[in-house]
């Protein structure tokens, strides 16, 4: 059901009640209007042309007249630097908070305008940006003009712009539209924002006229206010639904949406705390408060049914909790024609303050008036002298932090914590079923893999030089033979090792039948493993390793050469060994070498066949001529050497025998 609020007039706290000193003069009383609590602790507001600034407690503390009629439903604006910006007649001023007593001029006027009868050329609203040091002004039928801190005139903007080549903006009527909102600003975005009459909302850089973003809220209404949440949302309220609207920053889409009560016409803006949480009064005596996802709290202190709230709240020097007024009237009535509610009220009985915390739901303090401390407050003061109502003291009540528990934060610690809350997120470029994209990136990943393997295969065997013009499968059969072959080797080998194991003594022939097995799977190993499994069946010869050969008494090292079998055998004693046996033996060696062989090509080929080769043994020139030392036989292979341990002998499984030296 759609909503629309009747306006309630603001309950008089206080009566012209006050006595002159001089019997039948009468004393005019002025009404302050809608206040600024500053950042030094001080209310400021405007009564007709004079700018006061009232203590926390109600005294006057200088008075500024400014020969310009203030504007009743522009409160002043902060401008940093002990800066303060207000509209008076069409002119906006800039007053000096350093400049105040001295002969400097405390109130300049940074821009004038004059409008037409048609009200064209009015100010519409002013922000100020204390990031850039500018000064944003909307002017009615003319557009957004930004402005330095003194004055020059840095960029202006309509509500129509080409863009890109392409015209964005005022989509359904160019002829009747323009920007009709007082702009706000996103202190952590750096974006402003402003609605025209076509209801489109925009999002524009502070440093130049650049749309961010367009969004078009016309099926919501097309007159709305504007908050900034300072934590990557902004809200929309829309009075005539009345509806609440939270809007991501960064591309203006709506994240989620809220009913409220309804609302007053004169008074209906929301109030966003450091949590994130934003509030707003109702006519029907509740304050609604959203978090940041939309979860919904209602909160009243009196009784709902006989109250209202019509003036917005306060965020109290901390920034987490808000100061509430809820009058409560003698009679209200509700009544709803078509789709509007009207709300009207008789004359208000009393208030109720309170201290609330939105994000908990805590209460720290509460009061009501007409009470001792409030009376004190208005009769005992300066305001005794002005006609105020719930707003004026309200104000007052947040600048005395009464009932505060919490210590006070500064303006820049309060916009730090509300950023934090920003989460940035990634644009997402697909527009499509996301569950169809997945599908479409997980078939698309198999697809390269199985590229790749295809690629690999082809590298691997068809780009050898070996395999071109030769037949695959022929190139399969002969590597699955080597493996059927190596699989016998190692059933053979391991019988004999199990068998020469179990055997006390091992015998010569179980050795060389061994060390001969051993050697011909080393050689199919070599197949398999190295450049025979690309198609090569060509070997290169490599220099073995010194390995050791022992027989319990002697230590014995050979050398196999790279190109023609040669092998050097040194014969060392061993320290068991009987001084007698060696008593004129120091070290003798042995020389062998095998001529017109290649070592392992034709070892593999015939040699494998016989077991036997023809030697030319020669003894070394640095053996004595009296040496007794044995000698190796011609039937000696020393291809590989092996060792397997028989229980705690080691026995050298060569294809080698050794014989008894003669003198």
């Amino acid at each position: 059901m759609t909503v629309f609020p009747s306006l309630v007039l603001f309950g008089i706290l206080v009566s012209l009640a006050s006595t002159s000193s001089q019997p039948g003069k009468e004393i005019s009383y002025h009404r302050l209007w809608r206040p600024l609590i500053g950042h030094d602790g001080k209310v400021y507001a405007c009564s007709e042309k004079d700018l006061l600034a009232f203590e926390s407690n109600g005294t006057i503390a200088w008075t500024l007249h400014l020969n310009y009629t203030c504007n009743f439903d522009m409160p002043p604006i902060h401008g940093g630097k002990e800066k303060i910006y207000l509209v008076a007649d069409n002119r906006v001023l800039e007053v000096s908070l350093l400049n105040n007593g001295t002969s400097k001029p405390s109130a300049e006027v940074l821009l004038s305008t004059e409008p037409t009868k048609e009200g064209d050329g009015e100010i519409v609203g002013v922000a100020i940006s204390t990031v850039s040091s500018s000064v944003y002004v909307n002017i009615r039928r003319r557009g957004l003009f930004a402005y330095a801190a003194r004055g020059q005139l840095l960029w202006s903007a309509g509500p129509v712009i080409d863009q890109h080549g392409y015209q964005q903006g005022c989509r359904k009527n160019i002829a009747d539209c323009y920007f009709n909102s007082v702009p706000v600003i996103d202190q952590c975005e750096a974006s402003i924002y402003i609605s025209n009459t076509g209801g489109e909302l925009y999002s524009l850089s502070i440093r130049r006229p650049h749309f961010k973003w367009i969004q078009d809220l016309s099926s919501y209404g097309k007159v709305f206010s504007i908050t900034p949440g300072n934590n990557g949302r902004l809200y929309v309220t829309v009075p005539t639904k009345p509806l609440l609207l939270a809007l991501d920053v960064s591309s203006g889409n709506v994240l989620w949406e809220g009913s409220i009560g309804p609302l007053s016409t004169a008074d209906h803006t929301p109030v966003v705390d450091s949590n994130g949480w934003i509030s707003i009064g109702s006519l029907d005596g509740f304050l609604y408060s959203f978090s940041p996802t939309g979860v919904l709290k209602k909160f009243s202190k009196a009784a709902a049914v006989d109250s209202v709230i019509q003036v917005t709240p306060f965020l109290d020097c901390t920034g987490f909790a808000i100061y509430i007024a809820q009058t409560k009237m003698e009679g209200k009535i509700s009544h709803t024609v078509g789709e509007y509610t009207f709300v009207s009220a008789m004359k208000p009985k009393g208030v109720v303050f309170t201290l609330y915390v939105p994000a908990t739901g805590s209460i720290y303090w509460s009061g009501r008036y007409p009470g001792d401390q409030f009376s004190s407050l208005i009769s005992q003061s300066d305001l005794h002298h002005f006609i105020v109502d719930e707003r004026i003291v309200l104000a007052f009540v947040a600048a005395s932090k009464i009932g505060n528990p919490l210590s006070c934060r500064s303006t820049r610690q309060k916009i730090m914590s509300s950023c934090s809350q920003v989460r940035p997120k990634l644009a997402n470029i697909y527009t499509g079923s996301q569950r169809a994209i997945l599908l479409f990136l997980l078939f698309e990943s198999v697809i390269l893999v199985l590229l790749a393997g295809l690629v690999r295969f082809c590298c691997i065997f068809w780009s050898k030089k070996k395999l071109q013009g030769r037949n695959l499968g022929t190139f399969l059969e002969k590597r699955r033979s080597l493996r059927l072959k190596k699989k016998a080797f190692d059933r053979t080998i391991t019988e004999l090792e199990q068998k020469a194991a179990n055997e006390a003594v091992a015998n010569d022939e179980a050795l060389q039948k061994l060390g001969s097995l051993l050697q011909e799977r080393e050689g199919i190993k070599r197949k398999l493993s190295t450049t025979y499994s690309l198609g090569r069946d060509r070997i290169t010869s490599r220099s073995k390793s010194l390995l050791p050969l022992y027989d319990g008494k002697t230590r014995s090292y050979y050398f196999q050469g790279a190109k023609k079998e040669s092998v050097t055998v040194f014969h060392t004693l061993s320290d068991t060994s009987s001084s007698k046996e060696h008593s004129s033996e120091g070290e003798s060696s042995w020389t062998y070498e095998e001529k017109g062989k290649e070592p392992l090509e034709q070892e593999s080929s015939s040699s494998h066949e016989d077991g036997f080769f023809t030697k030319d043994y020669r003894r070394s020139p640095s053996e004595p001529a009296s040496s007794s030392t044995g000698f190796v036989d011609h039937e000696c292979n020393v291809e590989s050497a092996h060792e397997m341990k028989i229980g705690t002998r080691s026995l050298s499984l060569k294809k080698r025998r050794v014989m008894s030296s003669t003198n």
